[in-house]
């Protein structure tokens, strides 16, 4: 063998040696020059995901507020006070009107007379919820023509004059009678709100004295029919989280 044979057999292996070690020095660098790179933040879903929906409930628009008692004083009128205490009872009393079915109109929470009744109050024995609503609607139609100085309807703590029998009728009955009420409240202001009032239902009395009989009057049936109510399994509509509307045709 040749000697510069010779020199490159013996060195190959020597070669080989060296540049393993210099490519396994490379990449221990490389390796610690990654392993100091700061790793990229973990991603919270895949790319493949569809991302969760943006909650915008703060974005919505806020609900109307009503106007504050001192924004109230600057419009307030006697007839537009007597009509926002008037609108209150309304829509309770026809509400729990509307609420009951018709086959429990005849319903009354007890059978039998009071004891020592006072007949100029009322008759002796409980009034089933027709009765009451009737009642009412007769008051108010009463109410309505002493504020106008006509004679009211006869009798209207026993039924009174009207026909009105069914759920529907009553209801019309009462829905007309409200309407008469608001005309009455409506017509009040600072000039006549002391002008007399004569008539057997809640007389003799002033304008103004009258018009707080009508809220009051309203109030006290409406305490006594959600009872009728709550005694069928009924949560009276102005009690519940999200009251229903009036019905403006029956």
């Amino acid at each position: 063998m040749r000697p510069n044979r010779l020199l490159a057999a013996y060195l190959s292996p020597i070669a080989l040696a060296i540049v393993v070690l210099v490519v396994c020095s490379f990449a221990d660098k490389s390796a610690e020059a990654q392993s100091s790179q700061p790793f990229p933040p973990a991603q919270s879903q895949r790319p493949d995901q569809t991302k969760p929906l943006e909650d915008r409930s703060a974005q919505s628009a806020p609900p109307a507020q009503q106007p504050t008692a001192a924004e109230m004083s600057k419009k307030e009128t006697v007839a537009s006070a007597f009509l926002r205490g008037s609108g209150f009872q309304e829509y309770q009393v026809r509400s729990a009107a509307e609420a009951m079915p018709e086959e429990k109109y005849g319903y009354r929470p007890a059978e039998g007379k009071f004891k020592n009744e006072k007949p100029q109050f009322g008759p002796a024995e409980v009034r089933t919820f027709a009765e009451q609503v009737k009642h009412v609607a007769c008051a108010n139609f009463g109410f309505a023509a002493e504020f106008d100085g006509q004679k009211p309807p006869e009798a209207c703590d026993k039924g009174g004059p009207s026909p009105a029998k069914t759920k529907k009728e009553l209801l019309i009955y009462l829905r007309d009678s409200f309407a008469a009420i608001r005309k009455s409240l409506g017509a009040i202001d600072a000039k006549n709100m002391f002008d007399p009032i004569e008539g057997p239902y809640a007389g003799p009395n002033t304008r103004l004295g009258l018009a707080t009989v009508v809220v009051w009057h309203a109030a006290d049936h409406y305490g006594q029919m959600i009872l009728y109510l709550r005694e069928n399994n009924i949560v009276p509509p102005a009690s519940r989280p999200n009251p229903p509307e009036l019905q403006d045709k029956y």
